[in-house]
Formats: structure tokens, sequence, C-alpha cells
């Protein structure tokens, strides 16, 4: 299909009413729950109401052939606020999870399970970092063995830092079935609704994104179904003896969920940096300082002028990768991480000079740059650290394994 940077009616119309519920609804209730850090339940049941939040809505935004829809809806949500919006979004990986591995059976019994309805909505979790293996995800530690007898997983560890951990209703869990292999011996796994042995004893009280639940998981003895393995027993064991030879296998279960969710996260980054350039914005515009307004200052002025030019780079590299995503084009030069990586460093930079721009008033909690720049913080770390995503882009462009 032929490329164009002009959206479509459809297009518009989706990110003008994703706008207007970030406006009405997540913005007035930013402060009070990034207060309160709990998880904004009121907030994603008005999400389900209006079909923002659901299996239905995301599968709308997937379908768009242009892969824009879902970038243009994370970026306005995020604008609204980075911490609901991740209550609202943080679903969303555990289904990346499920559609990058699971079978369509699977997508079917699972992905409806991870929303709820409307009446009593749910949320799911994805777990993968650990506390020894987070960017380094070949050292997991929590193991996976096959019980054959009873046609079961047992699922045994701890995993960190983990978005919607223990209030989820669907967890779904990496976990290394050969050791030996490695990120290559690794396997996917939903745990239903309800299973024994899952514990989440600590919620992690975080800088930023406080509305977002984070907490710690723990697999004691966790047994699920042989159906619930990702992709089968089948293709798993295929994939192993694959391995084993030291035959060329696809992408690891971890980080082909990581690539598919890549630009989204990405797109979260650039709505957190639109939202502080423009009240920094309308700040200058407002603010007098020696008898005139501060943006006619050239300091203030370029500073601002920068801003909007670094925002609109990072979007367009997100909307690049999210394109190349959905169309089946390969990253050969890394373009995923390329997008994650900018719009994570614009989004903290960018705050950053909105809380400068705002000077005293920005530092305290009676303007939202503060919260954005903590918001902020998170996205050169969680899902790839920037030093992460630089390593991939350099292995791409280089073909070496740099380490």
């Amino acid at each position: 299909m032929s490329f164009s940077l002009d959206l479509t009616d459809e297009q518009r119309q989706l990110r003008e009413w994703v706008h207007g519920f970030a406006a009405d609804v997540v913005r007035p209730a930013a402060a009070e729950w990034d207060e309160r850090e709990e998880t904004p339940w009121p907030i994603i049941q008005e999400a389900a109401k209006i079909g923002l939040y659901g299996f239905e809505s995301l599968a709308q935004f997937w379908a768009d052939p242009t892969g824009l829809s879902l970038p243009i809806v994370n970026e306005e949500l995020f604008w609204g606020d980075a911490g609901i919006g991740m209550s609202i979004f943080g679903t969303t990986l555990a289904v990346a999870g499920i559609f990058a591995s699971g079978t369509p059976e699977q997508l079917a019994e699972w992905v409806p399970q991870c929303y709820g309805d409307v009446n009593d909505p749910k949320v799911a979790a994805f777990c993968v970092s650990e506390p020894e293996a987070g960017s380094d995800v070949s050292a997991m530690r929590v193991r996976a063995r096959y019980d054959e007898a009873k046609d079961e997983w047992v699922l045994n560890g701890q995993k960190a830092w983990i978005t919607n951990g223990g209030i989820a209703n669907v967890h779904v869990v990496v976990a290394s079935v050969d050791p030996e292999l490695g990120a290559r011996g690794q396997a996917g796994f939903v745990v239903p609704p309800g299973t024994p042995g899952l514990s989440a004893t600590r919620k992690i009280k975080k800088l930023g994104l406080r509305a977002s639940h984070t907490a710690d998981v723990f697999l004691d003895d966790v047994r699920v179904p042989g159906h619930c393995l990702l992709g089968g027993k089948e293709a798993l064991d295929e994939r192993l003896a694959r391995a084993r030879e030291g035959r060329k296998a696809k992408t690891q279960a971890a980080l082909r969920t990581f690539e598919v969710s890549r630009p989204t996260v990405g797109a979260q980054a650039v709505g957190i940096a639109r939202a502080a350039y423009e009240y920094a914005l309308e700040y200058a515009k407002q603010r007098v300082q020696f008898g005139r307004p501060i943006i006619e200052n050239q300091a203030i002025a370029f500073t601002l002028a920068d801003m909007k030019t670094e925002i609109d780079c990072a979007r367009l590299l997100v909307w690049r990768a999210a394109w190349m995503g959905r169309n089946d084009k390969p990253f050969e030069a890394g373009e995923g991480s390329m997008s994650k990586l900018k719009a994570g460093e614009v989004a903290v930079w960018v705050t950053e000079k909105a809380v400068q721009i705002l000077g005293g008033a920005g530092y305290s909690r009676e303007h939202p740059v503060e919260r954005m720049y903590r918001d902020a913080k998170i996205y050169t770390i969680f899902e790839g650290t920037s030093e992460i995503q630089r390593l991939v882009v350099a292995r791409a462009i280089s073909g070496m394994h740099i380490r």
C-alpha cells in the first residue's frame, strides 16, 4: 500500500475520541490517583463502558493496515496521564504475549479473560523480569517442568516489577524449560484465574506511574494444564530441538513480545512529552517577568522550539516502526528499538525542560509537569533500557554480536 502521513478520517476521529476521554475523564483524576497510588478501577470501568478498554477495541486498533491507530490511541491516553494510562493499557502487554506466541484457539480462550467485561473489568500481567534477570532475559531462573503423567506444567520462581502482578485475572509467565539453551530454551505460559501457588506479597512504591500497580510475583509449584503452554508442546519441542542442534530459530518468547510492543511504548512516551511541552508553552506565554512574557526571551523560546522538534522526531520514528511492524517489514536497522529509545529519552528531556521553564512552580505538585517528569523516567528503563535499545540497533547495523 502507498505511504502517507496524512491521517484518514477514521484515524482523526479515533484521535479526537480518545483525546476527549483523556481530557474529560483522565486528567481531572490524575493527581488524585497519583497521590493514592492505587489502581483506578472506576476509570478503567469508564474506559470499558465507552469501548476503549477491551479485546474488541484492541482488535479494531490492530486491524488498521497502517499500524498507526494503536500509537495514536496510546499517545492521546498518556497525554491525559501516564499512571492512569498504564492502568488501562498495561493489560495490552500480556495480550501481546499471547498474540506473539499463542495459537488462534488460545487467543480466543484467554484474551477476553484478560479484560473481563463492562460490569466487572479485569486486568492482565506479563511476567518476564526477575530480580537477577532484567535486561538479561537469558539469565531467567523461573523454571517450567512438564509433568507428563498429568499433562501439566509446574512453574517455580519469582518475577519482579510486574505491572498488574497479583491483581491480574490472567498472568502470562515466561519461564525457562531448558536452562542450558538460555533465551532459546524459554516458553510462555498462561496462568488461569485463581490458580493455586501464585501470589504477590509486595506492592512496589514507585517514583512515577503511581496509579499503575506494580508487584513481585511468586510461583510456588504452580500447576497449569498442558494447553496453557503458548503455541503448544509440539511447536515447543520442535523449537528446542532446533536450538539443541544449533539451527537458527525464531526470536524467543519475551523478545518477540517486546518487538511487537516497542512502538506502542514509544507512543506513550511521546504522549507524556507532548503534555509537558504544551503545558510549558502556555505557561511561558502567560508568565510575565521583567515586564514581558518569558516566551519572548530567546532562551525560553528556543528551548520550546527544540522540545517541539524532538517530540515530532520521536513520533515519526514511532509511526515508522508501527507501520513496519504491522506490514511485516523486518527491522533491519533495529527500527523498533530506535523508536522506543528516542521516545523515552525525549520524554525525560522534555519533561525536565518543562519543569525548568516553570521554575519553582514546576517543582511543586500544584502543576502537573512535576508528575510528568516523574512518570517519564521509566521509559528509559522498562521494556528494554536505553542501553539495551542501543545494543539492538548497534547489532542490527553492524551485523556483529556486540556485547
